[in-house]
């Protein structure tokens, strides 16, 4: 049995611990009140009789206070429950102590694996996981409700960013980067100007991305259109000074060609900078910026040729990469890349599809961009086509007084999930029972969520200038409430949900790619949407449904319901739940199938979605890749391409990791053999564990946590 603390880690059951506690109650009373070893034996074989995978220890001691009071033992009892009382007074003292020194000593595996971009072992990142502890710790005694904090720890739902909550953050946003660069910013105190060139206006933008990330928790994107303008200012320059300096002495071609040399130098200089930045900037956070990079092609754009030439250097710097400390060229983790397929771009004969094949050969080699179809997008959200915020969610349509839609400088207030697999679990497969659990549970969800928005609820613009006072969400006044920017849909809050597939294997005994299956699917799906359009019209906040990537949830809530359900057949017996809706590794699948068949859930998640297909030897299959690029600007709003290779972290070699003559794995780079230095990536949960050898003697990945 486990016994899961009141901080929600699990641990193994220890018998010993309870006798001891009632032994302790006992030197506090005389005579008869005294219990003798045979009652504390019957209290404990009492206890191990239940035969439970998984108790609360407030559960367990709220029975030995019980058996107690049924054996006549009313003083011990009071005297058990004063020891209780004090031990809580003891916690709430102080209930950090453990896992902060056990970061500061590298001891805490559990946070070193939370976050991958993130080195435990760097002070500055030390430092902001303490902050997180004492957040959480706060959150969880002093913060939350009770029931919340509870429903967190049995896997009922999870509230994310727990580690941030104490603070009046939010979650990630699209910086309204055109009004910070055309009218200006503000960063420490010190005025920053609209740029005079392309290469300014980039070093201002990753400056102000690094000022965006010290000041939020989550993800935040740029579009990449806005600079088009600054890189025809820098052409504009580079032709008046020519002109003025050799007008009469060069001919107009020669001029020309000179711009453009200079211009094409200055191009490749802007992105680099943006590039090399965002990877060695540090945050307040101990890691580099989460930042997207949105680059789309806007059908009557004045700026739409320099757009190109900016599209085209960064896919190009991308496919290159960027050397690590041994030299070699490997994958940067960001800025992630959003690429938007649109008429001019989809492969079919349109100007710009030479940057749409050049995105593919950058997708087989570095993985990114991700794909957006503008077709799709438009169907879905009123004709218009955005950037989604750095942690996949979208914004839903909203307009200002002028009657123009607006999404940059719009944000997410935060998310909570929902555990749909325990639902069915619990429901047994009766679906009235189902459908008031899931009521019961999306109203604790909802709670939940409202409280992430009270948190935000009165916070002055002062807490931080970048977001609310110069420009990347608003230009609010100093002291100013945010709280107008919390209503009416300006911002979203997110309800998450996980396990679309084992819920509906459960209720149904069929996979949603079946016909009972997607019936059943489809259904909760929909109600989950009519719910948060309710919540919407009951608050007037912007409530969304959010499916996207949250693969170390999916593996929490598999635990948690593996420790207390038990094996179940392809429920919990993987150690996974399928991210939102996604159809799962397991059914066989024609990737083509799986896209159009999540395309469907596409439309009602329209709070955030993306799906996968895995094509193997990506550098090998460009026409498949190819031909799969044209087929999601046709079928699908937002996909992503994955693969399997290996990865040495001696010196960063990104390919093949061979099997030398004994039998060992090898780098074929620098010749590494150490078995914990090479390993197999899942792109698209990064997942970088160790590898292991099957009974056949081929790599496969262990599989902790799964990529669809």
């Amino acid at each position: 049995m486990k016994v899961i603390k009141r901080d929600g880690r699990a641990v193994d059951y220890d018998r010993a611990k309870i006798e001891l506690a009632i032994e302790k109650a006992n030197k506090e009373v005389r005579g008869k009140q005294k219990a003798t070893k045979t009652d504390i034996k019957g209290i404990v074989e009492y206890i191990e009789s239940l035969e439970k995978k998984r108790m609360l220890v407030e559960d367990i001691q709220d029975i030995i206070e019980e058996k107690l009071m049924e054996i006549d033992k009313y003083e011990l009892a009071k005297k058990y429950i004063v020891y209780r009382y004090t031990r809580a007074l003891v916690r709430k003292a102080n209930t950090t102590d453990e896992s902060i020194l056990g970061l500061i000593r590298n001891e805490n595996k559990e946070l070193a694996e939370e976050n991958s971009n993130k080195n435990t072992l760097l002070a500055s990142t030390q430092r902001d996981y303490i902050a997180g502890e004492v957040s959480r710790d706060l959150t969880k005694r002093m913060l939350l409700p009770e029931k919340i904090v509870k429903a967190d720890q049995e896997g009922i739902l999870h509230f994310h960013d727990a580690d941030y909550f104490v603070q009046p953050i939010f979650n990630c946003c699209l910086i309204n980067i055109s009004d910070m660069l055309d009218n200006g910013t503000v960063m420490n105190g010190k005025m920053i100007e609209s740029p005079k060139s392309f290469q300014v206006a980039c070093t201002v933008t990753t400056q102000i991305i690094a000022a965006v990330a010290s000041n939020q928790y989550g993800g935040q994107s740029v579009d990449m259109k806005h600079l088009g303008k600054y890189l025809r200012k820098s052409y504009n320059k580079f032709k008046s000074e020519l002109e003025k300096k050799y007008k009469n002495k060069l001919s107009e071609d020669i001029i020309e060609s000179i711009v453009q040399d200079r211009l094409k130098a200055e191009l490749k200089a802007g992105v680099q900078t943006i590039q090399y930045q965002i990877n060695t900037l540090m945050t307040t956070n101990g890691q580099s910026p989460f930042v997207t990079l949105f680059l789309h092609l806007e059908d009557g754009d004045p700026y739409i040729k320099e757009n190109a030439m900016i599209i085209e250097e960064v896919l190009r710097q991308r496919y290159e990469g960027i050397k690590n400390e041994a030299g070699v060229y490997v994958t940067p983790a960001f800025p992630k890349l959003v690429y938007v397929l649109d008429e001019c771009n989809c492969l079919k004969g349109g100007e710009y599809d030479y940057l749409t094949k050049l995105a593919v050969k950058c997708s087989a080699k570095r993985m990114y961009p991700d794909y957006i179809s503008a077709k799709k997008m438009r169907e879905t959200y009123e004709g218009n086509v955005f950037s989604p915020m750095g942690c996949r969610s979208f914004l839903s349509p909203w307009k200002d007084e002028n009657g123009n839609y607006k999404f940059e400088g719009r944000f997410n207030q935060g998310v909570v999930s929902i555990n749909l697999p325990q639902i069915a679990i619990v429901a047994e497969g009766d679906e009235d029972k189902f459908w008031k659990l899931l009521d019961e549970r999306l109203e604790l969800c909802f709670e939940a969520l409202m409280c992430r928005h009270y948190a935000l609820l009165g916070t002055a613009s002062d807490v931080s200038p970048i977001h609310w006072q110069y420009g990347a969400i608003a230009r609010l006044k100093k002291g100013e409430k945010i709280d107008k920017l919390l209503y009416g849909g300006y911002s979203t809050i997110s309800l998450g949900y996980i396990g679309i597939y084992e819920m509906t294997k459960l209720m149904t005994g069929e996979p949603q790619t079946g016909p009972k299956g997607h019936e059943f699917a489809i259904k909760v799906m929909k109600y989950l949407k009519e719910t948060v359009t309710k919540w919407k019209k009951e608050t007037n906040i912007g409530f969304a449904l959010y499916g996207t990537p949250a693969e170390s949830l999916c593996y929490k809530f598999a635990k948690i319901d593996k420790e207390r359900y038990g094996t179940i057949k392809d429920v919990t017996d993987k150690g996974y739940y399928t991210n939102s809706y996604h159809v799962d590794v397991r059914e066989k699948i024609d990737a083509f199938d799986k896209l159009s068949f999540e395309s469907e859930f596409q439309k009602i998640s329209t709070g955030g979605c993306i799906s996968y297909i895995e094509i193997p030897n990506m550098q090998h299959n460009i026409d498949a890749l190819e031909t799969a690029v044209k087929f999601i600007y046709d079928n699908i709003q937002y996909a992503e391409f994955n693969t399997k290779s290996d990865y040495c972290h001696e010196c960063g070699f990104d390919g093949e990791i061979i099997i030398n003559k004994d039998n060992e794995w090898e780098c074929p780079n620098c010749g590494n053999k150490d078995h914990a230095k090479l390993t197999v990536v899942r792109r698209t949960c990064g997942y970088l564990g160790e590898n292991f050898w099957n009974v056949g003697k081929t790599k496969e990945i262990k599989q902790r946590v799964m990529h669809l």
